[in-house]
């Protein structure tokens, strides 16, 4: 289907973009766009609402969040039959980590118009302030809270050549660092905190060094922009071990070679070690 949102005759959703940090971010059309609807829909209306005044947007506010999206999304395509209403979440884009895709698909179903108005993303902030390479990019979002299930994910993303990009809170930045070089070995990495505000801060370093930081020292939403996989060879245990082997037969000991194995495929030293010991 073929829809032009200007052309038509039809009520619109515009999903918004809006500060992840400095208000200076939220754009000229954002604020035009939100005093010209009927409703706005928002994650947090306490968010929103403070969010708005500083603008003097004053608005019908529906909440609409993770745990009501589908009923709340209802309520919304009422107000839509007889106006045009917007969307936002509590900071950058909607469906970004964030509620709006039920909304959105909803909207759709209905055969209403969407469309996206700028602003400011985290990960993409963070991802070009990183120095690591943009070519080629793969942003996964928020990783498993469980640690079995966060070690699953990482295993499927190892192998990936682009540059990984995962969001992150400041309760469970310890443990992922520590799941990321566990699975991954050590790579360049950047820890991005705080984007756009007054602490702002980006750590380019690599993962070795981002697991002996100060946890307590980390405040605030974080991004981690991690290097792709670079090795060319195929990495199979066999390889793993054959190389191993090499540096036994030379009288290095074998939590040594493990270490110095892993290092070279930049993979986890406690799975080249359990190679080694399985023989």
């Amino acid at each position: 289907m073929r829809i032009k949102n200007f052309d038509e005759d039809k009520h619109i959703l515009y999903l918004v973009a809006t500060p992840i940090g400095n208000l200076s971010e939220m754009s000229p059309r954002a604020i035009e766009i939100l005093n010209s609807v009927d409703v706005i829909g928002c994650e947090d209306t306490r968010v929103s609402k403070q969010l708005l005044n500083n603008f003097n947007i004053s608005k019908k506010l529906i909440s609409c969040h993770e745990h009501n999206e589908e009923q709340a999304s209802l309520e919304l395509l009422k107000y839509l039959e007889n106006g045009n209403i917007a969307y936002i979440s509590d900071a950058g884009y909607p469906g970004i980590s964030d509620p709006g895709h039920r909304l959105l698909a909803k909207v759709l179903d209905n055969n209403y118009k969407v469309s996206v108005v700028s602003g400011a993303s985290a990960m993409l902030n963070a991802l070009i302030g990183s120095g690591l390479d943009t070519t080629h990019f793969y942003f996964h979002g928020f990783l498993a809270s469980k640690h079995s299930a966060r070690i699953h994910e990482l295993e499927e993303l190892k192998s990936k050549k682009e540059t990984l990009i995962f969001y992150e809170s400041p309760h469970r930045i310890g443990d992922t660092l520590n799941d990321l070089r566990e699975v991954f070995g050590n790579r360049k990495a950047t820890l991005a905190r705080e984007l756009t505000k007054r602490f702002e801060e980006y750590i380019r370093e690599d993962l070795d060094y981002l697991c002996n930081i100060d946890i307590s020292t980390l405040k605030g939403e974080m991004v981690l922009i991690i290097e792709g996989n670079k090795n060319e060879e195929i990495v199979t245990e066999k390889v793993l071990l054959d190389y191993a082997k090499k540096l036994l037969s030379n009288g290095i000991n074998t939590k040594t070679a493990a270490k110095l194995t892993a290092k070279h495929f930049k993979v986890s030293k406690n799975d080249v070690y359990d190679l080694i010991i399985k023989g």
